[in-house]
């Protein structure tokens, strides 16, 4: 079964591919935009459409949106290295494993945190999509460190709109190739998904609005170690932004870091870590703050670029 919808192309979205412009119109992901184009359910003015023709306004677009999947719910999990650092009625506050998603999601097999506080035997929040219940914010799979869950039904709706009000202290310390100049400062540079690589997201004029400050804190011969700030929160927002000063943390591959230093340094994933979160507690109005120490692998990077140096 598929939802049909028909509908002008807004003047906002003409000049853009299909699958972009559809993606940033109906909130779908690129990816499933790709597959209703691939199988002919987007048609222009009667004419089948694929994902990289261009659109033009005004023309009439008639799309068939699948019948959504049914959520892939976790179940409990044991999840090594889960640990969590604060736990109340209203929060438990984790530190989060390399390799581990924050939620399931179609695709991914591997551990989650859900699933992991699921088998601690945790209560979290009912609110939000099923399968990502108790979510107020995400970190990266190769992304490790300190984010909250919420437990109760109050503490979910007040920390989602903390973050959506920017009032959350969210610190990440990150190890960039070469050396960042000025040694601190702003990035104030839109993000949007690659125009060519799905999987990526960049700097790309129109995209949304992104805002990292920065200071090094470290300096070696061959990196940097920074302390971050993040105004906004969008999806790969550190790893695109310094990527774009063409300073990749180290070890990030997938954006252009230098695989040999990655060796050198024993990476496996981007040297990335968030290191404070600070927030209002949802139950007291009493500010917190907490702090996840380096894993193994960040930390070894750490020794050898200061024997290096």
């Amino acid at each position: 079964m598929s939802d049909t919808r028909t509908f002008p192309v807004p003047d906002g979205l003409d000049g853009m591919r299909v699958d972009a412009g559809l993606a940033k119109l109906l909130g779908l992901s690129r990816t499933a935009v790709v597959s209703i184009a691939e199988s002919g359910g987007v048609v222009i003015d009667g004419a089948p459409a694929g994902k990289s023709d261009r659109l033009v306004a005004g023309s009439w677009m008639e799309v068939q949106l699948p019948q959504p999947e049914r959520p892939v719910v976790a179940a409990p999990e044991p999840v090594p290295g889960l640990r969590i650092l604060h736990e109340d009625e209203d929060v438990a506050v984790v530190d989060k494993p390399v390799g581990v998603a924050v939620h399931p999601s179609p695709g991914w097999t591997g551990p989650t945190v859900l699933a992991g506080l699921a088998a601690m035997g945790l209560r979290i929040a009912t609110s939000g999509a099923a399968e990502r219940q108790g979510v107020v914010h995400r970190l990266d799979v190769g992304t490790t460190g300190v984010m909250v869950v919420a437990k109760s039904e109050t503490a979910y709706s007040t920390l989602k709109r903390a973050f959506k009000e920017r009032t959350v202290s969210k610190i990440y310390h990150a190890v960039v190739q070469g050396h960042p100049d000025p040694t601190n400062g702003t990035i104030d540079a839109p993000i949007d998904r690659h125009p060519r690589h799905d999987y990526k997201f960049a700097v790309v004029a129109g995209g949304k609005p992104s805002v990292t400050h920065y200071e090094v804190v470290e300096a070696f011969r061959a990196a940097s170690l920074a302390e971050v700030r993040l105004e906004t929160g969008r999806t790969h927002q550190i790893r695109v932004h310094f990527a774009a000063l063409r300073h990749p943390c180290a070890g990030d591959l997938t954006y252009g870091a230098d695989p040999t230093l990655a060796q050198r340094l024993g990476l496996t994933r981007q040297w990335l870590h968030a290191r404070r979160l600070g927030f209002d507690h949802p139950g007291t109005g009493e500010w917190v703050e907490f702090t996840s120490e380096y894993p193994d692998d960040l930390a070894e990077a750490l020794r050898r670029l200061r024997s290096e140096s």
